[in-house]
């Protein structure tokens, strides 16, 4: 969740303090790595594009009119940057270690799953996903972006969003439940 702090940091950086900056790279690093890792699929690949998504909103910080969301802004250059390379080097798209999976995450039914293994289900299923339904999926449920953030993201109507993340859901769902099944088969 983004707080007040960051339009006081980003004041800050404009200002000459450059030292704030590192207060912002600590707080997004670990989700601009996320969406990097999943659009590269390869770790190196995805810090070395973490950092220049950190560079380019370094400086291009002046740009920023806060209009949207710090976060929003931040993930769309890195979300650019990495489809921008993905089309350079004609590769496809990729893997999920580093996401955090809370168990207080009210908006997934997690219910079914053994709680000792909910992590790990969570995570297997996210990496079937389509890299645009990951993504959707990853802002929304785990950055609390809303539909109009991640519109902005992701350069979709909103009313794509919707429909994309809800069909992601619905994906996500089936492949929770053949992931159990498949476990129940293997128990018995």
């Amino acid at each position: 969740m983004e707080s007040k702090h960051d339009i006081y940091y980003i004041e800050k950086v404009k200002n000459g303090q450059t030292q704030y900056y590192s207060y912002i790279v600590e707080k997004y690093k670990d989700i601009v790595f996320s969406i990097a890792l999943k659009v590269l699929k390869n770790r190196e690949d995805a810090e070395e594009m973490a950092q220049e998504s950190f560079i380019k909103a370094f400086k291009s910080l002046h740009t920023f009119k806060g209009k949207a969301k710090f976060s929003t802004w931040l993930y769309r250059i890195t979300y650019n940057n990495c489809i921008s390379e993905v089309r350079k080097r004609k590769i496809h798209f990729a893997s999920t270690d580093d996401i955090e999976i809370k168990d207080d995450d009210s908006d997934f039914n997690l219910d079914g799953l053994p709680e000792e293994n909910r992590e790990k289900y969570i995570k297997a299923a996210l990496e079937k996903l389509p890299e645009d339904e990951y993504t959707l999926v990853l802002l929304y449920y785990f950055e609390d972006q809303s539909i109009e953030e991640i519109s902005k993201v992701t350069r979709i109507s909103e009313s794509n969003a919707k429909v994309k993340l809800f069909r992601a859901r619905k994906k996500l769902y089936t492949i929770l439940n053949d992931m159990l099944k498949e476990e129940i088969y293997t128990i018995l």
